[in-house]
């Protein structure tokens, strides 16, 4: 019984690791890099043919995106998935081939020129077919026996359409243990989706931390937050555009908006267009709406009881073609543009900021997590100009992001995760979080929890039999950084991660005794008169 870790370690993308028992070997995800990269991963320790199988999380390309390349590299296995998870790989994967492809031939252009070699694709269409024929509609809930000795099951995560926990039982020489695969953590009260189940048992956890040192705001109401930005925007006469992730994301802004317009929280605007401009947000609305009656919230089968669409409007338009897209910056009336990517890497979304970025009555408007190192990331945090499509843009437009609407858990909702465990696990491993996150979480959940917790990094082999590593991978820094300045950072960000803990607890106090919460704030005070250096 062995568990080898080799993706998402230290770094929240390209989810993947193998579980090895019962003479099969298993991967649990097989996703893709996303932004910079800052550690080399472990290359899959065995050839492609060699695994059995694949369970899949959720659909999120950092999760599925290698899947076409494991089949074309000879995997023929089965590929485990609940039906909302593998209806919208169908799509994602075909979108993700159609992506290689394309770049590949771009590449190819500008670098015959240079008398290069030539550049092949990751994969391709047929590779991308091979890996969707491998795909198992499992249900949640239900045990399935996988193999001799294997049995898991699937548990709704919460976090997207479909989107999973898995636990895994595997008994092998009268030995038998349970592993949890966490996969992303939903938030709680999100539009469509459920609230993440809870799991009350487990030898082992594996557990994503992507918001492991923060805590989400949360305005009172999204819906009327957004119609604030899209009221002044509008006021000026310019367009909001939202990058958006195409799948989870795009859905729960047609859910706001939808109310918007039914409430009249903008006025002034009658009819305000909203613009789909993605043919992959597109594909995965209409998949959202084929889930409706199985996997939606209880909010939202409310909504559909009384005959009423919960992500439909009038004004809701959508863009297929590229002239079309090309049309929406044509028109000069006020609108919302909703378009990929969510970080602004690639896609329609950066014609969109270049015919935007530079009009002072526009918005960009964020809506989700912007990694280090990508467009947008640089957008939130003042950059006065960036370059797309070889030509510099001043930023001008109003740039702002609203607040709590995420798919992941915060730190709260990870920590309230972990203690509906109601025996304490063997071992907890954190992954799928940022470099310095991943250490600081693992260090709250020791620290106040009691957890036995780490942080592997790619390459780590643990035994889950005996229960300890067999081999300690050390850390492959892809850019590299200095030691000291590294520890400065870590021991900085849990520092951070204690505020965090310390407004978690006053929020708990809310309505305590008058002379409890003077005493408590006299306190604080107190503990911020010894550290304020200024």
């Amino acid at each position: 019984m062995k568990l080898t870790f080799l993706g998402a370690t230290h770094e929240v993308t390209g989810s993947c690791f193998m579980l090895e028992a019962c003479h099969r070997r298993i991967l649990v995800d097989c996703g893709m890099e996303q932004g910079p990269d800052v550690y080399e991963n472990a290359d899959i320790p065995v050839k492609a043919d060699k695994i059995d199988m694949v369970l899949l999380t959720h659909a999120h390309m950092d999760h599925s995106g290698k899947l076409p390349l494991l089949y074309k590299e000879g995997f023929r296995g089965q590929i485990f998935a609940t039906s909302a998870t593998a209806d919208l790989c169908e799509i994602m994967l075909r979108d993700s081939a159609h992506i290689q492809i394309f770049e590949a031939e771009w590449k190819n252009r500008k670098g015959k020129r240079a008398g290069k070699e030539e550049v092949l694709p990751l994969y391709d269409m047929e590779d991308a077919e091979g890996a969707l024929s491998c795909l198992v509609r499992c249900s949640y809930d239900k045990e399935i026996i996988v193999a001799e000795g294997v049995r898991v099951r699937f548990t709704d995560a919460g976090h997207l359409l479909g989107s999973s926990s898995i636990e895994v039982w595997i008994r092998e020489e009268g030995i038998e243990k349970k592993v949890v695969f966490s996969g992303d953590i939903g938030n709680t009260n999100q539009p469509l989706i459920r609230d993440p189940q809870y799991l009350t048992e487990a030898d082992y956890v594996v557990m994503e931390c992507t918001y492991g040192d923060r805590s989400h705001e949360k305005p009172a109401d999204y819906a009327v937050a957004l119609a604030q930005v899209l009221q002044r925007t509008f006021d000026r006469g310019g367009n909001v555009v939202i990058p958006s992730f195409a799948v989870g994301r795009t859905q729960e802004m047609l859910y706001f908006i939808r109310r918007i317009k039914e409430e009249n929280l903008v006025t002034g605007h009658d009819n305000f267009e909203v613009w789909v401009d993605s043919p992959l947000a597109i594909e995965a609305t209409n998949i959202f709406r084929e889930h409706m009656w199985s996997d939606f919230d209880q909010e939202a089968m409310e909504l559909l009881q009384k005959g009423v669409n919960p992500i439909g409007f009038t004004g809701l338009r959508t863009s297929v073609t590229t002239n079309d897209s090309r049309s929406i910056n044509e028109d000069v009336k006020p609108k919302v543009i909703i378009s990929a990517s969510g970080m602004c890497e690639a896609g329609r979304i950066r014609h969109h900021l270049k015919h935007n970025l530079w009009r002072r009555e526009c918005t960009v408007l964020f809506v989700g997590y912007q990694a280090v190192g990508t467009l947008g990331r640089a957008l939130l945090e003042g950059a006065k100009e960036v370059k797309l499509f070889g030509e510099e843009i001043d930023v001008k437009a109003e740039i702002c992001r609203l607040p709590g609407i995420s798919g992941h858990a915060d730190n709260q909702g990870l920590i309230r995760w972990i203690n509906s465990f109601e025996k304490k696990p063997s071992r907890v491993f954190v992954v799928h979080g940022e470099d310095t996150v991943c250490d600081v979480f693992a260090g709250r959940l020791q620290d106040e929890l009691g957890l036995n917790a780490s942080a592997p990094y790619s390459g780590t082999e643990f035994d889950l039999a005996k229960g300890m590593f067999v081999h300690v991978a050390e850390p492959q820094r892809i850019q590299k950084e200095t030691a000291p300045a590294a520890k400065v950072s870590k021991v900085f960000a849990r520092l951070v991660a204690a505020g965090q803990r310390l407004v978690g607890v006053i929020r708990k106090n809310e309505g305590g005794a008058n002379q409890d919460l003077t005493k408590f704030a006299r306190e604080i005070h107190d503990l911020c008169d010894k550290w304020d250096r200024e």
